[in-house]
């Protein structure tokens, strides 16, 4: 007999971690919307949309744990029927928001990497690659006929989320390797670069490590639902991190993306010598005042534009 700690009980203590990961989300959407009213279009719809789809699937969660176990309450038998829509159809909406997430990492380093093919291509490829696994597994799941079954897809499941820790692996050591290249040797340039390289690795980590519980314990342990319980959380664990990153750029006016300028050290100056006009007494090296060119002051004293970098990160 089916132990009822180990579905059901982890069945809703996921539902409750979820719960706890979407309001979470709901604050950072709610801190991006109000720091960053300027923000161009596109940022705003992809988070309207992370937001709506992470609801989407907790909705989707909900009614799967609400008729597991309220609606064939102590039904044990319940886990010998087909697996119900909601619980197989969530599998494929998690796996959107991460392929969504990921491709925005994957601009990061194409914009960082300056536009290097191989390495882009490369979690791309990982990427669509785990969605079109996840979406044969999903496939295969509507067709079973025992939810005690699904341990007979670990094949499939295995590939898909190997595939989705692996892209994670991918992204982090890509963003670390091409930032470290931005160092300039000025200080303050270089602890933004070391404070989005350890960004990099938390994020990156963080993701890889729930990836990692969730295919050691579906392996191990495929009777059960504690396996399941992290897929509850890892789609929203993907959308805060990439809400994180965009509530925790620079603030100017609520520009955001748009137009940000400032002549501080930013995002933007990283990986670019920082100018600096060095006053030369003409007498004293036997040369005759030359008045600077106007292009080289222009150059030098004009404040840097850092959205291009704000997009990128």
């Amino acid at each position: 007999m089916a132990n009822k700690d180990s579905t059901f009980g982890a069945a809703f203590v996921g539902f409750a971690a979820s719960s706890l990961c979407l309001g979470i989300l709901s604050t950072q959407a709610y801190s991006y919307f109000k720091r960053y009213p300027l923000d161009k279009r596109f940022y705003k719809l992809l988070v309207a949309f992370l937001w709506l789809l992470e609801v989407g699937d907790q909705c989707l969660i909900a009614h799967a744990v609400y008729t597991y176990l309220v609606s064939n309450w102590g039904l044990v038998t319940i886990l010998l029927a087909k697996p119900v829509w909601s619980l197989v159809l969530q599998i494929t909406v998690g796996v959107v928001t991460g392929t969504i997430v990921k491709l925005n990492y994957a601009v990061r380093v194409w914009r960082f990497s300056k536009k290097n093919i191989l390495v882009t291509g490369l979690i791309f490829l990982l990427t669509f690659g785990e969605l079109g696994v996840a979406c044969v597994y999903t496939y295969q799941s509507f067709r079973l006929e025992s939810l005690a079954d699904i341990g007979s897809m670990k094949m499939i499941g295995t590939l898909s989320l190997a595939l989705g820790m692996a892209t994670d692996v991918v992204i982090a050591a890509a963003l670390c390797y091409f930032l470290r290249d931005l160092r300039t040797g000025h200080s303050k340039d270089d602890s933004v670069v070391n404070s989005l390289i350890i960004y990099a690795v938390g994020t990156g980590g963080l993701t890889s490590v729930v990836s990692f519980t969730t295919l050691l314990l579906y392996n191990f342990m495929p009777d059960n639902f504690i396996f399941m319980a992290f897929y509850f959380v890892l789609s929203k664990v993907y959308a805060n991190s990439f809400l994180a990153a965009l509530n925790t750029r620079r603030v100017s006016r609520g520009r955001g993306t748009d137009a940000e300028t400032t002549t501080m050290p930013t995002f933007l100056m990283v990986g670019k010598a920082t100018q600096r006009t060095v006053q030369l007494d003409p007498e004293a090296h036997g040369q005759s005042p030359i008045s600077p060119n106007k292009s080289d002051m222009k150059s030098s004293l004009s404040p840097m534009p850092s959205h291009h970098y704000a997009e990128a990160w």
